[in-house]
Parts: structure tokens; sequence; C-alpha cells
């Protein structure tokens, strides 16, 4: 085992994260999945007095509002902010978010439907009630741009599964620095020590930078994918791969709509991220489908979702749309 030469890429691997999301490297953890990190920072508190109160959404992925859940019986409370039409109103925030709020959770894009979310004005109201801001940019980084300084984050996380170009078992998680000393992770390992190999029951302490967050082990082999597919978009620049995605967005709903398709997603391009919804009969059935034609899909509840990235062409976007619609056609005569 070359443990200096593994660390080194998981060190390397949290640099390119930093860098992306505008953060250092002392701020940044490595996890197996967005799920793990989410615990890490979900067992970091004592919710035990006045303030103890989660804010969730409807358009959070199922994982976030599980996680916080599963915290009810520590003491929390837990609301959930309405998707309306498929968006939030930011000023629906101000009627859940209070004195007694530890932490907002803001999506930064839906998964379902793509619709993208205005951190920085949802973070300075959280801020104004002394809540936490804690982003899910799963759905957005790599095609969104992300400042974790701009935008006033103190805690975000994201996979690489997604826009990152990674594989699964590679999460990472941003965690301000100023409110690292106030964590205290009941989620932990032998790797969240100040010392991991001094291999010493008897002192127990957290590291002092991010690495408290950390657990076991890291899977190696996913840092090293994980550090080249985020080297990738570092190197192309999200400032040029964000036009050429809201150029596919456009192109995808006004194809989608000439084809008599309905989408979900956003029509305002300023309110829309990578992720553009079509409405059909059967969506499981067509993901299947379309996998066997060599088109890539994701069914969520009534749609099936496009995922548009800086190697994605309009030509890519109406080969999907003309087997979807030889699939419904064929669906609606069987």
């Amino acid at each position: 085992m070359n443990w200096e030469k593994w660390m080194e890429e998981v060190d390397s691997s949290k640099r390119e994260f930093a860098r992306l999301v505008g953060a250092v490297t002392g701020e940044v953890s490595m996890h197996g999945s967005a799920s793990q990190a989410i615990n890490a920072v979900a067992s970091s508190f004592d919710y035990s007095g006045k303030r103890n109160k989660v804010v969730v959404t409807e358009a959070d992925f199922p994982t976030v509002v599980f996680i916080w859940k599963a915290c009810l019986r520590l003491g929390i409370t837990l609301e959930i902010v309405p998707v309306v039409e498929g968006e939030i109103d930011p000023a629906s925030y101000e009627r859940y978010v209070d004195d007694r709020t530890l932490i907002t959770c803001i999506p930064q894009v839906y998964y379902q439907n793509g619709f993208k979310q205005d951190i920085a004005l949802i973070a300075e109201m959280a801020h104004k009630k002394g809540s936490l801001v804690f982003v899910d940019a799963y759905q957005a980084l790599g095609t969104e741009p992300v400042d974790v300084r701009q935008m006033d984050i103190d805690i975000l996380v994201s996979g690489n599964l997604k826009y990152l170009l990674g594989m699964p078992g590679s999460a990472y998680l941003f965690v301000k620095q100023e409110l690292i000393p106030r964590m205290k992770p009941t989620s932990t390992g032998w790797f969240g020590q100040e010392n991991p190999f001094a291999f010493n029951i008897r002192d127990f302490r957290y590291a002092g930078d991010a690495r408290r967050f950390d657990t076991g082990t890291p899977i190696v082999i996913a840092a090293y994918a994980a550090r080249e597919g985020m080297r990738i978009i570092n190197e192309i620049g999200v400032s040029r791969i964000k036009p050429w995605i809201d150029e596919l967005s456009r192109y995808a709903i006004r194809e989608i709509e000439k084809r008599g398709f309905s989408t979900t997603s956003p029509k305002d391009i300023a309110k829309k991220g990578a992720v553009t919804s079509i409405q059909v009969p059967s969506p499981q059935d067509a993901e299947a489908q379309l996998k066997k034609r060599g088109i890539i899909v994701s069914a969520r509840g009534p749609v099936v979702r496009l995922a548009h990235h800086f190697f994605v062409t309009p030509e890519d976007i109406d080969r999907a749309l003309d087997s979807l619609e030889e699939i419904v056609g064929l669906k609606s005569k069987g």
C-alpha cells in the first residue's frame, strides 16, 4: 500500500474542487457520496437549544430530506418549503426561516425540471435570520458558476457523477473555515482525526480543518477520476460552458414544443440549469427504450430529463427527440 501517493491524489482532487467553488483546500473534505457528506453535516450540531429548526424544500433531492427526517429523534424541527408549478418563489423562504432556524437547505437546481434558485438572494435573507446556509450543488456544479464567497454559502455539497465528469464513489463537502471548529461530527472515523496514523485510541482530537468530516479510508480510485474530471471543467472554465448550456436549453425547449411535447422546465433561461424535462406517458419505459438506442436520459416522476453539457450538440438533442417521437408514437398505437 502506498498511503502517501493515495493521500496525495485525494488532496489533489480536493484542490480541484476548491478551485471550482472558490474555496481553499482546508475547507474541503472528500466523501463516498453526497449522502455521506450530508450525514457528516447533520451529525455535527447540538439540537438541544432553541435554534434547532432545519428548513428544506420540495425541490431537494430525497436524500437531503430523509437525512434530516432521521434527525427528528435528535430534537430538530423540520419545515418544507413548497414547490409551486415547478418553481419556488424566493419570498417563500421568508415564511419558514425564522430565529429558530439553524440551517436553511437550498438546492441550487431542482433535479426534476432544472429550475435554478438565486442562492445569493436566499442566503442573504437566511443570514439575516441567523441561519446557516447549506447548498446542494449536485445538479449545477460544472455547468453553473459557483463562488462560495460571493454567494455567502456556509456549507456546500456536490457529487461528481454528473456534470463534474467523475464516477460513483466521490463527493465533496465545503464548510466555511470559521464554522469548522463549531462542528463536531459523530459520523466520524480514524481519518477525521488530527493525526490518523497515531493509532492512539485515548487521544480523540478532530482535525483542525475540513478533514474532521472524513470518516474511513477514502475511495482512492474515485479520487483519480474526480480530479481529472474537475481539472477538465476548470481548464475549460464554467464561464465558457454556461453560455453553451443556455443555448442548448433554448434549442431544446423550442424543439420540444415544436414536436408537440410539453416541458416542465422554466422557459426563462435565467431561471434554468442544464436539465430540460419532457413530459411523456411512461417515463421509465421511454428511458429504457432510449437506452437501447444509445441515448441516455433519466426518468424522474412524470418526465424524462435531458442533461446538457459542453460536449452536447443540437444534433444530439434532435436525435433524442426524434427517437422519443417514435417511441411515444409506437406506444400510442399499441
